[in-house]
C-alpha cells in the first residue's frame, strides 16, 4: 500500500511583496498617456520585467520597441522604469518624438549622481548584471570612464587613472547580500574609493529580500511570483535557496507545478516588485485547488513610498480618471 503524499496545508505570505512605488509609477505613465493622446504610445523597452504587465498595456495600446528607428516622426514615446543612457535620450530629442520618462526615481538618483561626481573627476565602478537595461542605463551615462563589476573575481582586473578619485554605484536590483560581498572587495582593492551617501539598492528590493529572510526559515519551501527576467523576482529565489528552503520562480499560477509541494504542507509565498497582486491570488487560488486550507501574512515592513507623476498627466490618480469614465 503506498503512503499519500502530504498536501499544502497553509500559505504563509511575505510582507511587503509585488508591486513597490516606482513600477507603480511607470505602469500609470504609460496608463495616463494613452488615456491623454490616445493609442499607440510607444515604449522603450518592457515599461517593466512583468509579462502580465507588458500584455496589459499592449491590449491598452502600448507598443514596445527597442529600437527609437522603430518610432514614427512626432509620436509619443516612454522610457521604461529602468532608465536610458544620454545617446537615447540625445537620440529621441533629436528625432522630435513627446517623451515621458518613467524611469525609477531612485534609478535617476544614481545617474544625477554619477553625472556629479563625473564633473568633479571622478571614475566609477558599477556593480550589476551586464546586459541588463538599468546597467545599461547607468553606464552610458558617461562615455568612459565607468566599469563594471559582476562579481567578486572582476575586482583584480579593474584597472582605474586615480584610485583616490573612484567611485562606486550599485543596479537597485541586486541581493543585497551579494552587493555587500563585492563592495567589500571593491573596497579591499581600492580603500579610498567613495560610496553612496545611502545605498543604491532600493528600499523596495531590500524589504523583500528581508522579508524572504524571515518568511523561509518558517515554511517548507517559497514560491515566488515573477517573470524570468525579473532581476529582483530572480533574486528573492536565489536568497530563499541560500536559506535552505527550496524555491521556485512562476510568472503565473499555471507554471506552478503539484510535484514542488509534495510533502510539503506549509508554502512560503512572495513576489517581485514588478509582479501584480492580481497573480499572486491567482497561485493562492492555485495553491487552495493543491489542499491549502490556510492563507496568512507575516507581519512585516508596511511601505507608503509615492513619487510624483511626470507634468502634463494630469493631477488625479488613475482610480479617479476611471472611476469619472465609468
Amino acid at each position: 500500500m503506498t503512503a499519500s503524499i502530504a498536501q499544502p496545508q497553509e500559505v504563509l505570505l511575505a510582507e511587503p511583496r509585488g508591486f513597490c512605488a516606482g513600477v507603480d509609477r511607470a505602469i500609470e505613465i504609460v496608463e495616463r498617456a494613452i488615456l491623454k493622446f490616445g493609442a499607440p504610445i510607444y515604449v522603450r523597452h518592457e515599461i517593466v520585467h512583468n509579462t502580465y504587465v507588458v500584455n496589459d498595456l499592449k491590449a491598452k495600446g502600448a507598443i514596445f520597441i527597442e529600437d527609437l528607428a522603430e518610432v514614427p516622426p512626432g509620436a509619443t514615446l516612454v522610457f521604461s522604469a529602468h532608465g536610458v543612457s544620454q545617446a537615447v535620450r540625445r537620440e529621441a530629442a533629436e528625432r522630435g518624438f513627446h517623451v515621458f520618462d518613467a524611469t525609477c526615481p531612485l534609478v535617476t538618483k544614481v545617474h544625477v549622481e554619477v553625472a556629479k561626481l563625473h564633473r568633479e573627476g571622478y571614475e566609477f565602478i558599477m556593480i550589476g548584471h551586464k546586459g541588463h537595461p538599468e546597467v545599461e542605463g547607468t553606464m552610458g551615462q558617461l562615455s568612459e570612464g565607468i566599469y563594471l563589476v559582476e562579481e567578486v573575481g572582476d575586482v583584480p582586473h579593474v584597472q582605474v587613472q586615480d584610485p583616490s578619485r573612484l567611485a562606486v554605484v550599485t543596479q537597485t536590483t541586486l541581493s543585497v547580500d551579494d552587493a555587500a560581498e563585492i563592495l567589500a572587495a571593491v573596497k579591499r582593492r581600492f580603500p579610498l574609493v567613495r560610496e553612496p551617501k545611502k545605498q543604491d539598492i532600493c528600499y523596495a528590493t531590500q524589504n523583500r529580500q528581508d522579508a524572504v529572510k524571515v518568511l523561509a526559515p518558517q515554511v517548507d519551501v517559497v514560491v515566488v511570483v515573477g517573470s524570468p527576467t525579473s532581476s529582483n523576482s530572480n533574486r528573492l529565489r536565489e536568497l530563499a535557496e541560500r536559506l535552505g528552503t527550496p524555491a521556485y520562480m512562476v510568472d503565473a499560477a499555471e507554471d506552478l507545478k503539484a510535484e514542488w509541494l509534495d510533502g510539503r504542507s506549509r508554502v512560503g509565498l512572495t513576489a517581485g516588485a514588478s509582479a501584480p497582486d492580481v497573480l499572486v491570488q491567482a497561485v493562492i487560488s492555485r495553491l487552495r485547488a493543491l489542499g491549502a486550507t490556510a492563507v496568512r501574512s507575516l507581519p512585516g515592513v508596511e511601505e507608503h513610498v509615492q513619487f510624483p507623476l511626470p507634468l502634463g498627466l494630469g493631477d488625479k490618480s488613475m482610480a479617479e480618471v476611471n472611476s469619472s469614465r465609468s
